[in-house]
């Protein structure tokens, strides 16, 4: 599902250049780029244990284990 995001026209001329240097087919691609790289997170790995991981629960706190 797409949204749409409101950005100011220097954001959108730089975003314009850079996805030009990049060779990025969308904006999409540029904006997730940015995003991945600051959480130093690889793309590929993002959501990698989705729905593999249980929420903590306080019996899973390491002073209780014996």
């Amino acid at each position: 599902m797409a949204r749409t995001i409101q950005v100011s026209e220097e954001t959108y001329r730089a975003l314009r250049i850079l996805r030009e240097r990049l060779g990025a087919r969308s904006f999409d691609e540029v904006i997730r780029g940015l995003v991945f790289r600051e959480l130093g997170v690889s793309e590929d790995m993002f959501g990698v244990d989705q729905g593999r991981v249980s929420p903590f629960k306080p019996e899973d706190r390491m002073e209780d284990r014996e």
